[in-house]
């Protein structure tokens, strides 16, 4: 039973709970978001761990007046239970319901939206500029992950913050996890102020003194904390140094002394940062063994946290062995990540050549640059970042990667919809962002196998690549031993009568569909040849003059944005070749697609034969007319 969490309609009724009471509402917490996120899958490891933290901010301070700014978001789901959707949380990640990240259309507590990690101080700075300007009162806490510390974005906000407000409250959530461990000086240095024994023992004090003395002892262990972190590297510490007053570090799960350091904080006339240290996955026994594993995950066992196998190997995982096996034959193949060594597989790559296996930390234009230097030196670097987190990198990609013509391979994993996570998530522009780009190959996979053969035609290819592959399983075609070299540039005919009134192009995980629609074209008499293009950049000219030129009507179909697309390519090279044959263009629309499952949002969006197929009906029924005319 959630008996105090059910009538917690709003932020308002935290504040009238006593001590006890909201030592018990953590529990609850903690037992709803277990079972709740068990049915539908979702970021179960990351709230665990800020369950105290957010209850103390809400306790303190006052949203919607007040700001939250939390970093990536993903761990707001205690917010949402506590800003009076705590009767909608069975709907989180699903079609029609909540969001699993902050949403500001979704609720007037979401003062900022998120999805990828490094933006939270950017803009809760900008968000207290302009208070400042605007002659406001009110609080902005940035609550945000030391993960986010391995980002650039953050420290060009840490060098403005003190410049810039007066005002600002930094909450460093220090799990010591992203989605893997947490790598680099940075983190290093996190663990050098955590095992620090002069702030360890005054961090043991602060409770102590607390439960004797209230608030005045959390003013008098923060002016020794600040002295104590001074003196642990040069003059001061990394935040210090940026002008911010460091506080802590402090027991992220002691609600007391927590409370009693946010009003501390809270009367604080200059940027403040407040060190503390949670456990990701707290309360539940398999999200604390298997942290990478419990970050986010589908649903599982509310009580041993078991998952059901897919039951067979995803993309991501093919993409992994692959990489492998094109490692084992040539010492120049790297491996990058971005903080995602789980998310892409790579850390089934890892252990055969930890040597050359980098994970940078959430720096994706880092890791584009950084593949670029290895490149300029022989190595063949594969870049392993999904779609939508490679969007950050763009001007590498550019600039550093494609204007030197560097054989650089980009991984994209998640290419197209990624289901419940939604907007943020979708990797839905890579097509149109990258096909404008010189020197580049597009690659889209229809298959696992044809996925392994891309990556050994990207490590052979002497310039930069990028191939993209769904979220998930494929239709789970054997790779063979031995991959082959695609012909850049070169389609595959997948279907063909000899006579053909339509010419479908079904782009990698759409070619199922493009299938179904010339089964149903051969239905109504209509005589269909079904292309697999292969090569988003450069289409294959000379199968689009050929088909062009003898075909009534040309369908592509993409798991990509209509806008700049693969059906825009196609209409290009049409216009290039003069081929005046009509072209329907089956794909995502001018919109950003919220999350839910993929088969109804294709279904909802027209992304299926059968809506190709109507959208085709005013051509093939001229066609038809065009053909009894003829013959009358």
């Amino acid at each position: 039973m959630s008996a105090i969490l059910e009538k917690i309609s709003s932020p308002a009724d935290v504040k009238k709970l006593s001590m006890v009471e909201l030592e018990r509402l953590a529990e609850e917490i903690r037992e709803r978001l277990i079972v709740g996120v068990s049915k539908t899958g979702g970021h179960i490891g990351p709230n665990l761990g800020v369950v105290e933290l957010t209850l103390a901010m809400h306790y303190v301070f006052d949203t919607p007046t007040d700001s939250f700014v939390f970093d990536v978001s993903h761990q707001a789901y205690v917010h949402k239970l506590l800003t009076g959707r705590e009767k909608l949380f069975h709907t989180i990640r699903q079609p029609n319901g909540l969001n699993g990240f902050m949403l500001r259309t979704e609720s007037e507590h979401d003062s900022y939206g998120a999805g990828h990690a490094g933006t939270a101080l950017s803009a809760a700075l900008g968000m207290a500029v302009a208070r400042d300007m605007s002659g406001g009162s009110e609080h902005i806490v940035a609550l945000a992950g030391d993960a986010a510390f391995t980002n650039g974005i953050s420290y060009e906000a840490l060098n403005n913050i003190a410049a810039q407000t007066k005002r600002l409250i930094v909450v460093l959530n220090d799990n010591a996890w992203s989605i893997d461990k947490n790598v680099g000086a940075i983190a290093e240095y996190f663990h050098k102020i955590v095992t620090n024994p002069t702030i360890s023992s005054l961090h043991d004090k602060a409770a102590d003194l607390l439960e004797r003395f209230g608030g005045k002892a959390v003013r008098h262990v923060a002016r020794k904390a600040e002295e104590a972190a001074k003196g642990l590297i040069g003059p001061g510490t990394l935040f210090e140094e940026f002008g911010l007053s460091y506080f802590g570090p402090l027991d992220g799960h002691n609600l007391p002394l927590l409370i009693e350091t946010f009003k501390f904080l809270k009367q604080q006339n200059k940027p403040v940062v407040l060190h503390a240290i949670t456990q990701k996955g707290k309360g539940f026994q398999p999200a604390l063994e298997k942290q990478k594993k419990f970050h986010g995950l589908g649903p599982y066992d509310a009580e041993t946290g078991e998952t059901k196998s897919a039951g067979q190997k995803t993309y991501s995982e093919v993409f992994a062995e692959t990489l492998t096996k094109l490692a084992n034959g040539n010492d120049k193949v790297v491996a990058i990540t971005a903080a995602m060594p789980n998310g892409t597989a790579l850390d089934l790559f890892r252990p055969h050549h930890p040597k050359r296996y980098f994970d940078v930390g959430i720096a994706e234009e880092h890791a584009v640059i950084f593949a670029a230097g290895m490149a300029t030196k022989g190595y063949k670097p594969f870049c392993a970042i999904y779609s939508t987190f490679l969007q950050r990198a763009f001007d590498p990609v550019v600039h550093d990667v494609c204007l030197q013509n560097l054989p650089v391979v980009f991984c994209m994993d998640r290419g197209g919809l990624s289901g419940d996570d939604g907007p943020t998530h979708h990797g839905l522009f890579d097509i149109s962002y990258l096909r404008s780009v010189p020197n580049l190959i597009h690659m889209v996979p229809k298959d696992e196998d044809e996925l392994a053969d891309m990556m050994y035609t990207a490590m052979l290819h002497e310039g930069p690549s990028a191939v993209r592959y769904p979220r998930g399983v494929g239709p789970g075609v054997a790779v063979k031993a031995q991959p082959v070299a695609l012909e850049i540039g070169k389609a595959e005919v997948i279907r063909d009568s000899g006579r053909t009134d339509v010419v479908i192009f079904g782009l990698g995980a759409m070619l199922p569909e493009a299938m179904r629609l010339a089964e149903m074209l051969e239905g109504e008499g209509f005589s269909a040849a079904v292309i697999n293009p292969r090569f988003a950049k450069p289409v294959d000219r000379e199968c689009v003059r050929e088909f062009g030129g003898r075909c009534g009507l040309v369908v592509t179909l993409e798991d990509h944005m209509l806008a700049g697309g693969f059906g825009s390519a196609v209409m290009e090279t049409l216009s290039g070749l003069e081929l005046q044959v009509p072209v329907v263009r089956v794909g995502w629309p001018d919109a950003f697609i919220e999350h839910g499952k993929v088969e109804a949002l294709r279904e909802k969006y027209g992304l299926t034969a059968e809506a190709a197929l109507e959208k085709a009906r005013p051509y093939l029924t001229k066609m038809m007319e065009q053909v009894l005319a003829k013959h009358s």
